[in-house]
């Protein structure tokens, strides 16, 4: 393939698109399962809950520090099973491209997404290209589907949190936001910010032999702060965070209090929020430290009788209740 960017001709299914598909995506995705002249692909699943998710990203800038969207992609579509207690095996890939698009650039996305499906151990086994004309699109946007399995033993769900269930989260809050935020260039702020974006399967395969582990859930768009909220809107319960025990980095924090963002709203990538049984909490954190990704992690709330607000307890002593994230602090974050 000589060309060097690509042209509505990439998308019409002749041989400039064959030659794409080829030469560019089969080329870095290449595993047994994947057939591009087939339309649809048999599926070997072992015994277990099938678990099936769905994702799209859009984020800008497409490459930022600490990944890409393509890395974004697989990471995203494999938390969001994990999370469910499942083992990720299986993506779809969807691609769509603007016209004009660099072909050197879409390469580097397509090996850093090929090479995080190898490392987290699933196979993109189908997808699709579309090319959309030029001023119509925000350079690339990928959507995928994952499947995975889980062990029917494994029961989870907001519905299973109870009064006095303790609060985990596995790591500092905020960093995928204001990485993806810096390398905007909007404000004029400059920092050494890193994504947290990674795989979390360590970390949710660690909680697994927890009786007490009641919920996970990958604090995305909205935040520690909006996966609270879907707790007490589910459960009818509050919750009380405390601030001080909240890891934040000190740069996020920083960037956070020049522009007016609240850390507890901004999105993270690589991090999980746990909910256990009081008596487990304890050996629960133990494990997650004691694992890279969890080093971090901390103790950070409970569950409580009283009303379904989330309230969070200031160094001080005082508090104050979180409200619900209504307006997008920062659209196309993932």
């Amino acid at each position: 393939m000589q060309d060097t960017h690509i042209t509505l001709a990439h998308g019409n299914g002749g041989r400039y698109m064959r030659e794409l598909v080829e030469e560019l995506f089969a080329r870095h995705l290449a595993n047994p399962a994947l057939d591009i002249q087939a339309d649809a692909v048999p599926l070997t699943l072992p015994a277990g809950d099938i678990m099936l998710t769905t994702d799209g990203f859009i984020v800008q800038p497409l490459e930022f520090p600490g990944g890409d969207i393509g890395a974004l992609a697989v990471h995203g579509t494999v938390n969001d099973l994990a999370v469910a207690g499942a083992t990720p095996l299986y993506l779809s890939l969807n691609t769509f491209i603007e016209e004009g698009f660099e072909i050197a650039r879409l390469t580097r996305i397509v090996e850093s997404l090929a090479r995080a499906a190898r490392e987290t151990g699933v196979c993109v086994v189908a997808g699709d290209t579309k090319v959309v004309p030029r001023g119509e699109g925000g350079g690339l946007y990928l959507a995928t589907s994952g499947v995975g399995v889980r062990d029917p033993q494994l029961r989870l769900g907001i519905n299973r949190i109870q009064e006095g269930d303790v609060i985990l989260v596995s790591g500092p809050v905020g960093d995928h936001a204001v990485a993806v935020m810096l390398a905007r260039e909007q404000f004029g702020l400059s920092g050494s910010v890193q994504s947290d974006l990674a795989c979390v399967l360590p970390l949710t395969h660690a909680l697994h032999a927890f009786p007490g582990l009641r919920f996970m859930r990958d604090p995305t768009r909205g935040g520690l702060a909006t996966v609270a909220h879907d707790i007490c809107r589910a459960t009818g319960l509050g919750l009380h965070l405390k601030e001080s025990a909240i890891p934040v980095r000190a740069a996020v924090r920083t960037v956070c209090d020049i522009l007016g963002y609240d850390p507890l709203y901004l999105a993270c990538e690589g991090r999980v929020v746990a909910v256990l049984a009081p008596d487990q909490a304890d050996a629960a954190l133990a494990a997650w430290r004691a694992l890279p990704p969890g080093n971090e992690a901390a103790i950070i709330g409970q569950v409580t009788a009283a009303k379904p607000h989330v309230v969070l307890e200031t160094p001080l002593g005082g508090s104050r209740v979180l409200q619900e994230l209504e307006d997008d602090p920062l659209p196309r974050i993932c």
